[in-house]
């Protein structure tokens, strides 16, 4: 087991860090750390030289700001990323073997929560091995909290289809269990397309549906506003073209 000390003040305090698979939260967008990560996490994060990422220069960079003196040259970075070779993920799990922590990195929020990393906890877990889930922001429970619409029950669905009809398919579909099953459904689109996104819930979804859009969740640029689709036809929407966004609806 490590152990690494930091001042609070002036008083010295030992963390240990056991060897386990840490998941490493990061911030939703340009947010100061301190903000929307715990003290904690910098505690932890400072006694690990393994981490397993997303991608190295997110990740190098999150680190730096974390903390500037961090020895970023004294680490093994693993790849996670959507070209890695899955049949590697097993060796990222050595150091834990050797008594040493390993972090895991994704782009943003929470690894392993619409993010990469579900794989390699459940190996961890097929072996065992501790796997210690850092507190940090999710734009999921974030949107869910702020949008009024239901939490005792919700969905994240990720993307939807690209193309016009297949895309309002799934919307009607969506909203039918929103309603059926009082069972918030939330869902993503890349920035570009956030425009065009509205326009198909506008004119695809019926007029009594509540819809809300959170978008640069913890960042300058949040906006988060919830409406019936009625409301939103005559609402004008900021541009988001550059924002990423979580659209939530639910029934009334």
């Amino acid at each position: 087991m490590n152990e690494i000390q930091m001042s609070a003040g002036d008083t010295p305090v030992p963390v240990p860090i056991e060897p386990a698979i840490y998941l490493i939260p990061v911030t939703l967008g340009d947010t100061p750390h301190d903000h929307v990560l715990p003290s904690h996490n910098a505690r932890v994060v400072r006694g690990i030289r393994h981490f397993i990422v997303e991608e190295l220069r997110t990740a190098r960079r999150f680190l730096r700001a974390m903390d500037r003196t961090f020895p970023i040259d004294d680490c093994t970075f693993y790849d996670m990323g959507k070209h890695a070779d899955a049949s590697r993920y097993a060796d990222y799990l050595r150091p834990i073997a050797q008594g040493l922590p390993v972090g895991i990195i994704s782009e943003a929020g929470c690894p392993a929560v619409a993010d990469p990393g579900a794989d390699i906890v459940l190996l961890a877990q097929k072996r065992g091995l501790r796997v210690v889930p850092l507190v940090g922001p999710s734009s999921m429970i974030l949107a869910v909290m702020a949008s009024g619409l239901g939490g005792q029950s919700f969905a994240f669905n990720g993307y939807l289809p690209v193309q016009d009809g297949d895309r309002a398919k799934r919307l009607k579909q969506l909203e039918s269990r929103a309603w059926s099953e009082h069972q918030t459904q939330l869902f993503i689109e890349t920035p570009y397309r956030n425009r065009k996104m509205f326009d198909t819930l506008c004119t695809s979804l019926r007029p009594d549906t509540r819809m809300c859009i959170a978008a640069g969740i913890t960042t300058d640029a949040e906006w988060i506003r919830t409406l019936t689709i009625r409301e939103w036809k005559h609402t004008q929407l900021p541009d988001l073209s550059r924002v990423p966004a979580i659209f939530l609806i639910g029934g009334a």
